[in-house]
């Protein structure tokens, strides 16, 4: 029932459908976390017939921006199913780290909370007779692909999880029989929020838990290297990001080989 009426609501709250020079529509949803209205984004190809696998994207930590949303189009052409997701809660992005910080802080240090607004996309996609429930995969940015490793660790319903530039850290590390979701992390090896010991930690965890992950590490890439936007955010407030095309490129063809082998 929670399913329908979730499903329900979005269909009263989605906005006009509109077709992109690909043939893709991108479609703005509403759904909900209990009483929290979040604001999310689904593309696809209208012209694929039957089940498709899904992808839910999730934004780093300025909130679901154009960014996830590029992402979400890049997905569809793929053909795929992608819904960029809002983890912060009525579409809120922020136009300065602090605040930033602040919406992904509450997040982050919220478990429970993080599951929630994770899975209320999770069961929105379930809800659609256009989806197959058992091919799901989830990536996220930065604050994002925290996130998915997250719900990775947690035992989510996912196939696969990856992670472009995200923390690696945890209070809750991965545990045989529970983390079953193959796992992909696409890594700045010159990331200084990300440190050497925080990798190999990674590493150890993901070892220890007999987990089937790859993690790749793009020379002279640091923090945000797949967002175009990240040098002028560096220049803007003096923050350790950047963008690299040459390691944006090579993460996202990781990715496409990735989802290809888990959809299979």
């Amino acid at each position: 029932m929670k399913r329908l009426l979730t499903l329900f609501a979005a269909l009263l709250f989605s906005a006009p459908l509109l077709a992109d020079a690909h043939g893709l529509v991108g479609e703005s949803i509403v759904y909900h976390d209990g009483e929290v209205e979040l604001h999310g984004y689904l593309a696809y190809d209208p012209s694929l017939a039957g089940e498709r696998p899904a992808v839910l994207v999730v934004h780093e930590w300025w909130g679901h921006n154009e960014h996830a949303r590029e992402q979400a189009r890049r997905l569809a052409r793929l053909g795929y199913t992608a819904l960029a997701v809002d983890m912060f809660g009525d579409g809120r992005q922020a136009d300065h780290p602090n605040e930033a910080g602040a919406f992904a802080g509450q997040v982050r240090r919220n478990r429970d909370l993080m599951m929630s607004r994770f899975n209320a996309a999770l069961d929105w996609l379930h809800a659609r007779d256009d989806i197959d429930a058992a091919r799901i995969a989830a990536i996220g940015y930065c604050f994002g692909g925290s996130v998915v490793l997250e719900m990775a660790r947690a035992g989510a319903e996912l196939l696969g999880v990856a992670s472009f530039h995200g923390a690696l850290a945890t209070d809750h590390p991965a545990q045989a029989g529970t983390t079953t979701a193959r796992v992909l992390v696409l890594h700045g090896a010159e990331d200084p929020l990300v440190p050497q010991e925080q990798v190999l930690a990674f590493i150890d965890e993901m070892e220890g838990a007999g987990v089937d992950y790859r993690f790749i590490a793009y020379p002279g890439a640091t923090h945000s290297f797949t967002n175009p936007a990240a040098d002028q955010l560096a220049e803007r407030f003096d923050m350790p990001v950047g963008y690299h095309a040459e390691a944006d490129a090579a993460s996202w063809e990781e990715l496409e080989r990735f989802l290809e082998a888990l959809f299979q």
